[in-house]
Order: structure tokens, then C-alpha cells, then sequence
């Protein structure tokens, strides 16, 4: 390991006040875990970057499939390296391959956005439990507010190392501290053994834990923390907002393009008989046999071996615990029972393009019928029933719903796409593909990512009404208050009568107020 002195005694002072000449690029920041030292982000060189922190002790051993460890260390960490992705089914990436008989015409950016989500090239390891951030703590605020990602992956994969979720460019452009954590997946994360269940979640509190502990000494506000994810990260954001009612520690929501409803959990039995099935394959026992002797068992099995096993068998997902993950999500809207914080909610304006395109690579045409209610039944009123609950209990809350489309981030030459699962996450975090054959970004799309990271970073630094000072109208059901997003490709907040959208909810999810 480099010296700190040798590392870093080149690069130069950046103060904005003589009160924060003592805040350095990539200077060293004691943490709970131990001293990290980090380096220059890439893109954004007055940007500190400090990858790979461990939060929690490795979950190997008589850990795996138990509850995160809060890690303590007094030794120096090397942040210059993202940490191991967490392990997913030997299966999954090939899924997201083109069949010999598939004729999508994919784009160049295509096929780098369907590699990031396939976490091609990543490096696995249980020891995975790390989180990574980024700051400028030398300018701008002393106390900066911090915007935390979770990452989707349908709870069955994701990593926080994916170029799309790199944080350099907000933090440097919106003087915020980003964080994005890596949590447990699939049966890893998600096992629905008797007794341990949902331990991804948990992952995810632990790391937030770590963050209101830690945050400060790298110049962030303890009492301004986001948490922001997209697909099954922004169910886990919806998911958060129930659960820790008692200790919020975050100060506000975004969820994209997710709530408790994206990836519907399963009921414990349902879990418990996956689990179960699960450890028959690995010759471990099942749901007759001591449940202590089979979790003895199920932890001298080899990764690989648990990661093939679980291919041939449905998703580890989430699952009701009643302490964590509820079966009254309906119940406990009505009742306010869920933490009364600020809410930025929304979705893309055709998530199902991107199942076009995955069943697409399997040669399998699905209808549009498919697509549509596809899309009503996972995100759009599942988005405007959650909008509804904060109304209904007098919190604020922002809705969205994004239709850009840009060359660069079109996924087939023939193929419509518009406004797919994901699209906007690449322009919010400025981290479009580039490369041969890929277009350059337009006027318009640059201007619409400006804004939009202007408008998540308006939120996170005054969740109460930093939107409204950014021009946005808080979310009512009876008024023009849909903001659309680069609607037409342009950048503003364009509103609409959101029953413009929602007229087919009726049915298919009752809203809780309208």
C-alpha cells in the first residue's frame, strides 16, 4: 500500500473559506471501520472517492445467512478500489445473452447497458458488504446533504460497482455527498429459511447506520440523508419507509421506478418451501429435518455450489417477517403507520421496453397487452396508490414520470424501447455510454440531466420544500401536478392531470385517497 504522504502530497489545497482550509482533496477521514484513504474520481478530479469501505464483517461462515455484523476496525483502509459484488446464480448473466436465433439489432449502447445489468467482468465474493462515496468537501457546504443509492436487480442481483451508478458527477455538480452500498441478494440476502429472512434489507439499514455514524468526517450532514434507488432499489426505499418507524435516521424518499410492490415478497411458507427446496438439492436436509442441522449444513456449502443450485429454482426475494416486510401494507398507509417523511416517487413512461427487449433475447415476442398491464400492475399504480398514501397522511410528496429518449441510450436500431426500465438512471448520474458506434449526447439530453440532477439534490438538501423552490408542484390527485421529465425531450417541469395516466388504475390497484 502506498504512503498517504507519497500518494497524495501532489495534490493541492482547494479552500472556499478560510473556515474550510482544513477539508482536502482525498485527505484521509477516520471512520467506524477504520482510516480510509481514497483518491481523484476520475471524471471529477476535485471530487474525493473512497470505494470498497467495509460497513459490516464479512458474512461468511456462522454468518452467512444471519443478520449484518456492524464492523469495527482501527487499521487503514485502501478506498481506491470498488469491493466484490455480492454472489449471484451461476445462470443469471447468461439469461441476459442473445439467443443464436434472436434478431434485435442491438445498438452499440445496447449492448454495454445490457452488460452492466448482467454484471459482466464483475468480481464476486460473499465478503461483499462494502459502500463507496463521494465528496468535495474542500467548497460548498460544511455539512453537505447526503443522497444514498441502493441499486436495483429484482432482489436476485446488482452491485454498486456499475459505471452507471457512479457518484462523481452529482456530488461535484450539486455539492452533495453521494454514497451507494452494496447489500446481499438472492438466497445470500433473501435465503427465507425459518428465522432468516429479508437479511438484504437489513444489509441496507446496517449501511445507513454506518453513514449517520461516519458521513460527517467526510462532509456530510448526518440529519440530511436520502436514500434513492431505482427498480428493486426503489422498493427498497419504500420498503425502508415502513419498516423503521421508530429510528428513521434518513430524512427523505426517492423511489424509481419501484415500491413494495415492484417484486411482490413472498409469504413466509412460500419462502420457507424455497429455502427447503433449496437445501435438498445441496443434500442438506429438508423441511422434515432439525432446521439448525440443515442452516449447520447449508453454511460448509461452496458458492458455487449454492449459486448452481439455486438456478434451476424461482427467485429469493423478499419475504413477510412482520417486522421488516409486512402483509398490511394497505392497513398500515390508513393508519399512518409508516415514517412521515418527504417522498419523490415516479417511473418511466414505458418501463415495459425493456422487456421487450430481455424476452427479445430469448426470440420470444411478447404483445402489447402483455407490456401494458405489465406496466399498470408493477409500477404505474402501484406508483400513484403510494403517492396517494402520503396525501392522504399530509406528507409531502413529489410524483414524476420520465419520457426522454436519446440515441445513445436507445437499446435496438429496430426495436421501440422510448422510455425503458432504467433510462433515466444513466442521465441522472451522467454516466451515458460512450464509446465506438454510440452517438454523442444531445443538447437536450445534457440539459435534461442538469436538471434533474438540480432537482434530486434540490430534495435531498431540504426534503421539505427544496422542490418547491425548484419550481415543482407538490403531488395532488385532483390537479395538474405530474411533472413529466424531458418530455418531448425538453427540460422543465411539463405537469399534467395524472388521471391522464391513471384512468385504468381503478381496477387493477385501488388508490388509498383520491
Amino acid at each position: 500500500m502506498k504512503s498517504i504522504t507519497s500518494s497524495f502530497c501532489v495534490l493541492s489545497l482547494v479552500s472556499a473559506s478560510a473556515s474550510q482550509t482544513s477539508r482536502m482533496v482525498v485527505q484521509t477521514v477516520q471512520t467506524d471501520s477504520g482510516l480510509v484513504q481514497g483518491h481523484s474520481a476520475a471524471t471529477a478530479p476535485e471530487v474525493s472517492e473512497y470505494l470498497g469501505i467495509p460497513y459490516a464483517k464479512p458474512p461468511i461462515g456462522e454468518l452467512r445467512f444471519a443478520a449484518p455484523q456492524r464492523y469495527h476496525g482501527n487499521g487503514s483502509i485502501n478506498g481506491t478500489s470498488f469491493g466484490f459484488s455480492c454472489p449471484i446464480s451461476s445462470t443469471y448473466s447468461s439469461q441476459l445473452q442473445p439467443s443464436p436465433e434472436a434478431n434485435l439489432n442491438l445498438t452499440a449502447a445496447g449492448v454495454k447497458i445490457l452488460d452492466a445489468i448482467a454484471q459482466t467482468g464483475d468480481r464476486f465474493s460473499e465478503d461483499c458488504l462494502t459502500l463507496n462515496i463521494w465528496t468535495k468537501p474542500q467548497v460548498g457546504e460544511q455539512g453537505k446533504a447526503v443522497m444514498l443509492w441502493i441499486y436495483g436487480g429484482g432482489f436476485i442481483a446488482g452491485n454498486s460497482d456499475a459505471p452507471t451508478y457512479n457518484g462523481a458527477h452529482i456530488a461535484d455538480q450539486e455539492d452533495v455527498v453521494v454514497v451507494s452500498i452494496n447489500y446481499r441478494v438472492n438466497i445470500f440476502g433473501f435465503p427465507g429459511a425459518p428465522g432468516s429472512s429479508n437479511l438484504g434489507l437489513l444489509d441496507q439499514r446496517l449501511a445507513i447506520e454506518w453513514v449517520r455514524n461516519s458521513i460527517a468526517a467526510f462532509g456530510g450532514d448526518p440529519a440530511r440523508i436520502t436514500i434513492f434507488g431505482e427498480s428493486a432499489g426503489g422498493g427498497a426505499v419504500d420498503f425502508y419507509s415502513y419498516a423503521w418507524t421508530a429510528d428513521p435516521v434518513v430524512a427523505g424518499f426517492i423511489a424509481q421506478s419501484g415500491t413494495t410492490e415492484v417484486v411482490p415478497p413472498n409469504d413466509a411458507s412460500t419462502a420457507a418451501a424455497l429455502w427447503f427446496n433449496a437445501s435438498m438439492i445441496l443434500g442438506c436436509g429438508g423441511s422434515g429435518d432439525n432446521a439448525t442441522e440443515v442452516m449447520n449444513c447449508m453454511r460448509t456449502k461452496d458458492v458455487a455450489q449454492i449459486t448452481t443450485a439455486i438456478s434451476s429454482l424461482p427467485n429469493f426475494v423478499t419475504s413477510v417477517d412482520e417486522q421488516v416486510v409486512y402483509s398490511d401494507y394497505p392497513a398500515r398507509s390508513l393508519a399512518g403507520n409508516f415514517i412521515k417523511k418527504p417522498m419523490l416517487i415516479g417511473h418511466t413512461d414505458f418501463e415495459a421496453g425493456m422487456v421487450r427487449i430481455v424476452s427479445g433475447l430469448k426470440n420470444i415476442t411478447l404483445p402489447d397487452s402483455i407490456l401494458d398491464a405489465f406496466d399498470l400492475e408493477t409500477f404505474y399504480c402501484p406508483a400513484a396508490s403510494r403517492a396517494n398514501v402520503s396525501v392522504y397522511n399530509n406528507v409531502p410528496i413529489w410524483r414524476y414520470r420520465y419520457f426522454g429518449d436519446f440515441p445513445n441510450m436507445r437499446l435496438s436500431e429496430t426495436i421501440h424501447t422510448g422510455a425503458y426500465h432504467g433510462a433515466e438512471v444513466n442521465i441522472l448520474f451522467d454516466t451515458v455510454p460512450v464509446g465506438e458506434g454510440i452517438p454523442e449526447s444531445t443538447a437536450a439530453e445534457i440539459e435534461i440531466g442538469d436538471y434533474m440532477r438540480g432537482a434530486w439534490a434540490a430534495f435531498a438538501k431540504d426534503p421539505e420544500n427544496g422542490l418547491d423552490a425548484y419550481g415543482w408542484p407538490r403531488y395532488d390527485p385532483t390537479k395538474e401536478t405530474l411533472i413529466r421529465l424531458g418530455y418531448m425531450n425538453n427540460t422543465g417541469p411539463n405537469v399534467a392531470f395524472p388521471g391522464n395516466y391513471d384512468s385504468a388504475c381503478g381496477s387493477i390497484f385501488p388508490a388509498i385517497a383520491s
